[in-house]
């Protein structure tokens, strides 16, 4: 995704409360910056802890080596200052972490509000699946990234 691209994923957003969100950020120049597991670890928790201030219900994610997918529901704010939020601590944290002063994450974010009709479990599952599409792993049990309130 080119810069110019990544700045105009945030015109036009408008965020909902009480709306189901898809949403995706991928680390600058697609670096895997989460195959370091600390590192994955730390974006995780940064997700967490905005679940837990009641700002969204986090239903399902899973941490790529250079992007994150990212089922919510919004529950007070915006997505904008969400992301803003999480991929701000996240790279604060990383940085710390590693001793280092780089870059990330890409600038902006994919949201698709997710329509009443759309199956909620359906786009977990098919956001969980990432690691399996991509040959990280044969089974999603092997894959320590990822969550969903559904466990089945």
């Amino acid at each position: 995704m080119s810069i110019y691209h990544s700045c105009n994923l945030r015109k036009g957003r408008h965020s909902e409360v009480g709306t189901f969100y898809f949403l995706t950020a991928v680390t600058h120049n697609r670096r895997p910056v989460f195959c370091d597991f600390r590192a994955a670890r730390i974006c995780i928790n940064s997700m967490r802890i905005q679940h837990e201030k009641g700002l969204i219900n986090s239903l399902a994610f899973v941490v790529m080596p250079d992007h994150l997918h990212w089922l919510v529901e919004l529950c007070q704010g915006d997505l904008s200052s969400l992301m803003k939020v999480v991929k701000g601590g996240t790279s604060r944290q990383i940085n710390t972490h590693f001793g280092t002063a780089g870059i990330i994450w890409q600038s902006g974010f994919h949201d698709h509000a997710l329509r009443r009709d759309e199956d909620l479990r359906l786009a977990a599952r098919y956001l969980v699946a990432n690691p399996l599409r991509s040959g990280l792993v044969k089974d999603l049990l092997n894959y320590p990234h990822w969550d969903a309130i559904w466990l089945e």
